[in-house]
């Protein structure tokens, strides 16, 4: 991982002056900004800073295992707290997310406006740069938090400064980002380092089974109906979407979580290289889109969408109604 060594000291020289250092993450947080988030607190901790940890909005409840030793704020239910949490600190590091629009509507003019240094740490496409002050952007690697572990490493200087807390952290945000391991991880680099994290304390099967077998009943019988009654497939077009509307994310107790790797299945039918998962929520409808093989979604989602990502997996948003968004996509896949 090759960063100039100036930026490198230029962090190093930021926390070292900082007392106080901000976290965020971005809105709808996954396992790969809330691993960096964690892992970076369990660090900085060993450096005997005052941390704040601002989380836009709930995360879901598979990923408390590594929150339940992080202090944090909601920045949808604590909007003061949060507001306080960036003008009452000495640096704002900014984790897995290229844009200040990804911390939500209520929380980005504070971040914009915030006068503290920012530091962005993140591997999606085409970061801000002219709202961060150091920026730490890879895009090869498989995570957030494969490329937070070279930039500690390197602060390190190759120094170990992994412990169990800050391992299992890491190995969460690789795991998740990778499909476990099925995408996004064909460089040897990346099983050495989750090497290093496995020798460092990580329980790779406990992992896998809290973040990947913990469904509850309602998220189980929702992914059901998901595929029984909501699944659109497009053979002659290779693709296929999951659409949900408010009412069909009530009748199953929806919880924040529930609708994670949903979009996959439509990727797991043979002959099929686009899918997408579209919800209706109460302020827009979300879609989430994923590819395989040459089809580039962070181009989709931009040109149509409103959005981004990477090449293989990207989201968007529209305030349209559903029913316009699903006619709106259903005639995007047939000309394609």
């Amino acid at each position: 991982m090759l960063f100039p060594n100036t930026d490198i000291i230029d962090f190093q020289n930021k926390i070292n002056e900082s007392q106080t250092i901000t976290l965020i993450s971005h809105f709808n947080p996954d396992g790969d900004t809330i691993g960096a988030v964690s892992a970076l607190f369990h660090y900085l901790k060993l450096k005997n800073k005052t941390l704040k940890v601002l989380i836009p909005n709930e995360y879901p409840s598979f990923l408390e295992f590594v929150m339940k030793d992080v202090p944090h704020i909601i920045g949808s239910k604590q909007t003061d707290d949060a507001k306080l949490a960036l003008s009452e600190t000495d640096l704002i590091i900014c984790l897995d997310f290229n844009s200040v629009k990804r911390v939500g509507d209520f929380l980005q003019e504070f971040l914009i406006t915030s006068t503290k240094s920012k530091v962005l740490i993140d591997h999606h496409l085409e970061p801000e740069v002219e709202n961060f002050n150091l920026i730490f952007s890879n895009i090869q690697v498989s995570s957030t938090c494969e490329l937070l572990y070279e930039v500690l490493l390197l602060m390190e200087n190759g120094n170990s400064f992994l412990n169990p807390n800050i391992s299992e952290s890491l190995y969460l945000g690789i795991c998740t980002d990778t499909g476990s391991f099925s995408f996004s991880c064909n460089h040897r680099r990346t099983y050495e380092v989750v090497a290093d994290l496995v020798d460092n304390g990580v329980d790779v099967e406990y992992v896998h089974q809290i973040v990947f077998n913990t469904y509850s009943e309602n998220r189980l019988r929702l992914l059901g109906f998901c595929l029984s009654e909501r699944l659109k497939v497009f053979p002659k077009h290779r693709a296929a979407f999951v659409y949900l509307s408010k009412n069909d994310l009530r009748r199953f107790n929806y919880q924040i979580g529930d609708c994670e790797g949903v979009v996959n299945f439509c990727l797991s039918m043979q002959g099929i290289e686009f899918g997408a998962l579209v919800t209706e929520r109460a302020d827009r409808v979300r879609l989430s889109f994923r590819s395989k093989f040459d089809f580039d979604v962070n181009l989709f989602a931009r040109k149509y969408w409103n959005g981004g990502g990477h090449k293989k997996a990207s989201g968007g948003y529209s305030f349209d109604k559903l029913e316009l968004v699903i006619e709106q996509l259903t005639t995007q896949i047939e000309t394609f």
